[in-house]
């Protein structure tokens, strides 16, 4: 099934590991050009040697941390510099700080906001410009939080809900312009950031991570937990031609674990 996505310029914000990987491995995979932003410059060259052997797309990076409002508009100039324009923007961040509302100073919700919302909005408004050329499409990349809250994620719990408001909102914004915009929350997808809770959540019960994860997927309807390229399918379709009229929503890929309406 063609996508529609063959010679679009994609920007993947936090994509040298993780969903931010695999979202834009499927977007090389379906002909786009990406360009990969992370903090880590050794990563961003093996994901870019990585993508670029699989000879559809154009795989560049960008070093930068999106917590710095100078930082975000370098990569956007540079993504322009080297693919020309801004088709699809997947917003992305590591996930802040774990604990409780009693363990977290300012600077813990200062740091949160900047990486977790204020980075999203930032993003957004430099390339804005280039996506109401022809009607872009945005994915902002949140947490199962967002429905349902999860104890000793404070931060998470807070800004998440932040990008959830932002997405609605701009949905209507944009809607003229024919740029769509969605929020997707991934569950217990198996990355480096669930492991690392996974692990603070065995050290505090005094479990083992087995014990822990053992746990986890006994809460998910389907028994286990989500793989990057699952989460990483459901992504690219919103981000591709054939998504044509959802948008403003929150979409969960989860497994069925969050049980709200």
């Amino acid at each position: 099934m063609d996508l529609g996505i063959k010679g679009l310029s994609a920007l993947v914000v936090a994509s040298s590991q993780g969903l931010g990987k695999a979202i834009a491995e499927k977007l090389v995979e379906e002909g786009a050009n990406v360009m990969l932003v992370s903090r880590n410059e050794e990563k961003l060259q093996a994901v870019q040697k990585e993508l670029s052997s699989l000879n559809k797309g154009k795989v560049y990076y960008t070093k930068a941390d999106i917590s710095s409002k100078e930082d975000i508009e370098k990569v956007i100039n540079q993504t322009i510099d080297k693919l020309g324009t801004i088709d699809l923007l997947v917003n992305n961040a590591g996930g802040p700080k774990a604990g409780t509302f009693e363990q977290m100073t300012d600077e813990d919700w200062q740091h949160a906001f900047e990486l977790n919302l204020l980075s999203y909005i930032r993003f957004i408004r430099q390339a804005l410009p280039y996506l109401k050329k022809n009607g872009g499409r945005i994915v902002n990349i949140a947490s199962s939080s967002v429905k349902e809250p999860i104890q000793g994620l404070i931060l998470s719990n807070t800004f998440r809900l932040g990008i959830v408001g932002l997405t609605k909102t701009l949905a209507l914004e944009f809607a003229p312009y024919q740029i769509l915009i969605n929020t997707v929350a991934p569950g217990r997808i198996a990355t480096d950031r669930v492991a690392q809770l996974d692990q603070i959540n065995a050290e505090k019960q005094g479990v083992t991570v087995e014990q822990i994860q053992e746990k986890m997927k006994a809460a998910i309807p389907l028994g286990r937990y989500g793989n990057p390229d699952e989460f990483a399918n459901y992504a690219v379709f919103l981000l591709s031609k054939l998504n044509t009229y959802v948008t403003g929503q929150t979409l969960l890929v989860d497994g069925g674990m969050v049980k709200s309406i």
